[in-house]
């Protein structure tokens, strides 16, 4: 890829990938030293009226997976979006960890501090390959200089294998990203948020348009990602959900209804009542 084509890519990239911002990467000092990697606290989000969040109070540990479901409108996508930074709460804190105090970064920051956002409609560069989709999104700095002269050393070839394997895409690594399968550039987009080594992952709808194949092999992947990472799921496939759920969070109108394990909020009848009805 040329070094031209490599700047032309980059500047197209910041809607989603906000950590190639030609600033310096940096680590957060997060403080999980009390168990929780994250936590939402009395936060309120009111649009024009609508009030999308009512004092909603989360917490999240560190490796953890968490499913959080809800019925349209429950506050979902405005939750991800207070904890990335794209909305300013009205009220409330959001830390990561003990000490970080997330409302006080900017959206950039925050992705390149260690909390990174999967959207539901995979964004991938479909002219470019595999290798070079993880490669441009490698933690690295990203000012114009260093993007015109980089080469990647032995490590940073080693940990772009070691991401296509763990995505399932090792033999695709020099397929153009547009030839993949829907499924395939879900993984692809994981991928590249692995390559930035974060602590939080937000994913979003990760199933939706999805082979039963595809959604049971991105079943593993997430499932494989907890421990090493801490994996918060929105879904509204509730199969999916029940398959790789180990806690989930309820949300109704702004604020969290239940929370417990799958088995616990298949029977809570206020979920059953907002959300569930016959499914269960």
């Amino acid at each position: 890829m040329s070094a031209l084509r490599n700047i032309q890519t980059t500047m197209r990239r910041d809607r989603v990938f906000g950590f190639l911002q030609p600033e310096p990467d940096f680590a957060l000092p997060v403080d999980t030293s009390h168990g929780a990697i994250l936590y939402v606290e009395d936060v309120s989000v009111r649009f024009d009226g609508f009030l999308a969040l009512n004092r909603l109070n989360l917490s999240v540990n560190e490796g953890e997976l968490r499913c959080i479901i809800g019925p349209n409108g429950a506050g979902k996508t405005t939750m991800m979006d207070v904890v990335t930074g794209k909305t300013r709460p009205d009220t409330g804190r959001v830390y990561f960890g003990q000490n970080i105090d997330l409302l006080a970064l900017d959206e950039y920051q925050i992705a390149r501090g260690g909390i990174g956002r999967k959207f539901q409609k995979p964004t991938v560069f479909e002219a470019l390959t595999v290798f070079e989709n993880l490669e441009l999104s490698m933690a690295s700095d990203k000012g114009a200089w260093s993007t015109l002269f980089h080469r990647l050393t032995p490590e940073q070839r080693t940990r772009i294998d070691e991401v296509t394997e763990i995505i399932g895409l090792q033999e695709q690594q020099g397929w153009l990203a547009g030839s993949l399968s829907h499924g395939q550039k879900q993984w692809l987009e994981i991928g590249m948020l692995l390559m930035q080594n974060p602590r939080v992952l937000l994913v979003d709808e990760p199933v939706a348009g999805m082979t039963g194949d595809e959604t049971e092999r991105t079943g593993e992947l997430l499932t494989s990602l907890a421990g090493d990472h801490t994996v918060i799921v929105v879904e509204h496939d509730m199969a999916f959900v029940r398959s790789i759920a180990r806690r989930v969070t309820v949300l109704h109108q702004g604020s969290v209804l239940a929370e417990g394990s799958m088995n616990q909020i298949q029977s809570d009848p206020r979920v059953i009542e907002v959300y569930l009805g016959d499914e269960t």
